[in-house]
């Protein structure tokens, strides 16, 4: 099977990050990730940034923007990615005043645009899914095939978090196989198999991780990243224990 290099979405770490970032990022490296997905730069400049995760051995995977500073200043968010290394920009998250379908139809025009502004400068832009794009619209598609069938797969790839794709009674392997070759990023994530379906270590809960795992041989994914969006114990252990499941 390829090889696929795995990242941490440091997301997952935000209360350590928020206290000592290059010092989370140390733990990070000595756990054994390849590379890390941003979601901030913590107190480091961009330039900064680099020199750490160089001095570290880790990759910029990718980096979440939030989707007004995207629309804003597209451009520094180009120039900050390259400086990084970076070859992913990744929108994360829609707010919720903007899920209408109207909203959506904006969304796509604006990905379209920010899309072919980081082709154009050698750039992935993708869109990281929640459960609440699996709605459907009056088109009979959901929102989230929508954006995806009437976004340019030149400029717009797809970032498929599982855990959300399985909250919301999705198949993430039937999304991966549909969009193959347009999802170069995938949140690895599990689900306590109990009513509550809380987050979990991978291989602890009840997604279908070796379906999806599956997919690194041929489906054109550069990176599994890591992330859980809330611990019962400690963060630091949590991602050790999902990444030791990858590798064993």
């Amino acid at each position: 099977m390829k090889q696929i290099p795995i990242a941490l979405q440091m997301y997952t770490l935000r209360n350590e990050a928020n206290s000592d970032f290059t010092g989370t990022l140390e733990k990070v490296a000595q756990l054994g990730y390849d590379g890390v997905e941003l979601a901030g730069y913590g107190d480091l400049t961009v330039k900064e940034l680099r020199r750490v995760l160089d001095d570290l051995g880790l990759k910029a995977a990718s980096s979440h923007i939030a989707l007004s500073e995207l629309r804003s200043d597209a451009a520094k968010v180009i120039d900050d990615q390259r400086e990084l290394g970076s070859s992913f920009v990744v929108c994360p998250y829609l707010e919720s005043e903007e899920r209408t379908e109207k909203g959506y139809f904006q969304l796509i025009d604006d990905l379209n645009e920010i899309g072919e502004k980081c082709a154009s400068e050698g750039l992935s832009l993708c869109y990281h899914n929640h459960d609440f794009e699996l709605i459907t619209l009056s088109n009979g598609r959901t929102a989230l095939e929508t954006i995806l069938n009437e976004t340019n797969p030149d400029w717009v790839k797809a970032e498929f978090d599982i855990y959300w794709l399985t909250f919301a009674g999705e198949r993430p392997d039937e999304w991966l196989e549909r969009y193959r070759d347009r999802s170069p990023l995938v949140h690895l994530k599990d689900m306590t198999t109990d009513g509550e379906r809380f987050f979990a270590e991978l291989g602890t809960g009840g997604v279908d991780l070796e379906t999806v795992l599956e997919f690194g041989n041929g489906g054109g994914i550069d990176w599994w990243i890591v992330e859980q969006d809330e611990c019962r114990t400690s963060p630091l252990e949590s991602v050790q224990r999902s990444l030791e499941y990858l590798k064993k």
